[in-house]
């Protein structure tokens, strides 16, 4: 038996001043960040390392192009993140306090 799902698309996120420039800090940020830190571990990487950095840097262009252009679709990553990592160090700290 097939079964398909369709997904709602998100609504557009509202618009205020600054938020196509902090949109695009926040794109450039988090692929450089990781782009960064593979280039300067301290063990050699061999291949994976520069393929990491260049695609690092093709996703932060195409982040960036999205923050700029398309920003009523952009979403922010910090934003993602720390409501994903809230939620699981409160789901950890009612853990610790049942048990």
């Amino acid at each position: 038996m097939l079964m398909l799902f369709v997904r709602q698309s998100r609504p557009d996120s509202a618009y205020w001043p600054g938020r196509r420039a902090l949109a695009a800090v926040d794109a450039l940020a988090w692929p450089l960040a990781a782009a960064w830190f593979f280039a300067n571990l301290p063990w050699a990487t061999g291949i994976v390392g520069p393929f990491i950095v260049a695609a690092a840097s093709l996703g932060a262009a195409w982040r960036l192009r999205v923050a700029t252009l398309f920003n009523h679709r952009y979403r922010f990553t910090a934003w993602t993140w720390s409501v994903r990592v809230a939620a699981a160090l409160t789901f950890g700290a009612v853990l610790k306090a049942v048990i």
